[in-house]
């Protein structure tokens, strides 16, 4: 195949595309030996590049390629500048700084490429066209929690860059984040392969204010602090068996918990697996669901809830975290056959605890409300209660500890939210925000691997996820004048997480 260009456009013939999987191509042919030359040995440095004339000037630029959902075909994207072709060689684009960077962060982006390798597959399937671009971003994301538009200066700081042929330029991340965020099937599809059959997932909303007027995703709903507002929601589902998380998906500002936990039950397959929900996620109409499509369920209830009988003696206790529980275990199907249709065999139990330490922190406080006239009375049988329905007849210990494995998706939100704050002004439409928010799950992703290296080594509260990534940043690699390329002295600090992480990411030779 042979594309020729208009000649009223000052770009020269090409010759075409090489492959539509990972990159496209473009080489300059009928020009004379010495640039054809030139333009050959650029394309083996930089990757698909493109040249264009400006009266009797040549030029030289980067492309790249994404996908385009709507088209079904690759489209080319022009990227960076590498500068104009003479005789004598290419004359590069003028910098800032004219030294060209021969010192690289080595430890800390390795560390992250290697803790992905368990999506690498999946990436490479569903985002032939855009992988290292999403893989480069979020491992920029994780190390320096940099805004969209200082990608291209983080990124090319790490040695990683000179490894994998990612386009980091504004334009190109823009063009890749939204055919991201129009391909919500290729996200879904990732997704479902991160989700294991029988798991425990941990599932939330949460929200961030946006007031893009652009943004068909930003609408006023109430946010849990009850202040209507514009926001964007997004649900996250997270793996309690692997320590990550699965899912990541922006909401219409408007649309709240019970929806959202409904529209994902649609898209996920989560039967015979168990569902770790807040209280806002209950209705009988769920827990009816559940049952019928083999869900078990862990659902904390509101203390008004119908369903507890506060009268029932709590007869067992447990300690967590330093506090002490004392709980029971109630058989309520009796109870619940009166409000949603259950088979014979299906069960439902109540679980009711009572964090002695929370009761009377909650009775002080009432105490001095009733005293200052703000109240006029309480009730003394629900302080300090949490009650949890579940289809789940196990020791009221182990699911008091499921139920709380929540702050871990707490602990996402909180992360997630950080990073989407500092850079939501640059996104302006709902398919940009749509393919953020995938990078910004990859980010995560990464997170998780991180903290899961520190707590198989029993080293949370010495060690956290942004000091290992900051010490190894430490770990510095040179490219010298005559080809090779050695680390300069690592730190005793360094050696020291290393040693303890058991960490081999350094080159054997």
């Amino acid at each position: 195949m042979l594309c020729r260009c208009n000649a009223q456009q000052s770009v020269l013939p090409i010759l075409v595309i090489e492959t539509f999987i990972n990159n496209i191509t473009y080489l300059v042919i009928f020009m004379e030996k010495w640039m054809e030359k030139i333009v050959e040995e650029a394309r083996s440095k930089y990757g698909p590049v493109e040249v264009k004339k400006n009266g009797n000037n040549y030029y030289l630029s980067r492309v790249s390629s994404v996908y385009d959902p709507g088209k079904k075909r690759a489209r080319k994207i022009s990227g960076e500048y590498i500068g104009k072709i003479t005789r004598s060689g290419i004359v590069r684009a003028t910098r800032r700084s004219s030294a060209p960077r021969s010192v690289f962060e080595y430890g800390n982006a390795r560390l992250l490429y290697d803790l992905s390798s368990g999506i690498m597959e999946g990436l490479r399937a569903h985002f032939p066209y855009a992988w290292r671009e999403i893989l480069a971003m979020s491992i920029v994301r994780s190390i320096r929690h940099a805004p969209m538009k200082y990608m291209d200066a983080g990124w090319e700081k790490l040695y990683l860059s000179t490894e994998m042929d990612a386009s980091m330029s504004p334009s190109v991340l823009s063009s890749t984040l939204k055919s991201i965020g129009k391909d919500w099937e290729s996200q879904r599809s990732f997704f479902r392969g991160l989700m294991k059959r029988g798991d425990t997932i941990l599932f939330d909303l949460s929200s961030i204010f946006s007031n893009g007027e652009n943004l068909l995703l930003a609408e006023r709903g109430y946010n849990r602090h009850r202040i209507n507002i514009r926001q964007i929601n997004f649900a996250m589902a997270f793996s309690r068996n692997e320590f990550i998380p699965t899912v990541l998906k922006p909401l219409p500002g408007s649309v709240r918990d019970v929806k959202s936990l409904n529209s994902f039950l649609k898209e996920f397959d989560v039967r015979k697996s168990i569902l770790v929900l807040d209280r806002g996620f209950f209705s009988y109409g769920n827990v009816e669901r559940f049952f019928s499509e083999g869900i078990d369920f862990i659902q904390p209830l509101s203390r008004v809830s119908k369903v507890i009988d506060y009268s029932v003696p709590l007869k067992s206790a447990l300690t967590y975290r330093e506090r002490g529980i004392r709980y029971t275990r109630i058989d309520v199907t009796e109870r619940m056959k009166k409000l949603i249709s259950l088979k014979e065999d299906q069960r439902v139990f109540l679980y009711l605890y009572e964090d002695v330490k929370l009761r009377g922190e909650e009775e002080s406080n009432l105490i001095i409300l009733m005293k200052n006239g703000r109240i006029k009375g309480y009730d003394p049988a629900r302080l300090g209660k949490v009650s949890i329905l579940s289809s789940l007849m196990i020791d009221g210990e182990s699911l008091y500890s499921i139920y709380k494995s929540r702050e871990d998706v707490e602990q996402s939100f909180d992360a997630m939210k950080n990073e989407l704050e500092e850079d939501k002004t640059y996104l302006q439409d709902d398919e940009s925000i749509w393919g953020y928010f995938f990078v910004t799950f990859i980010s995560l992703y990464q997170y998780y691997r991180v903290l899961s290296l520190i707590r198989s080594k029993d080293l949370v509260g010495r060690l956290s996820v942004n000091e290992v990534l900051l010490q190894l940043s430490r770990i510095y690699l040179v490219k010298y004048s005559d080809g090779t390329s050695g680390f300069l002295d690592i730190p005793k600090r360094v050696e020291d997480i290393m040693e303890c992480l058991d960490l081999n990411i350094l080159p054997k030779s």
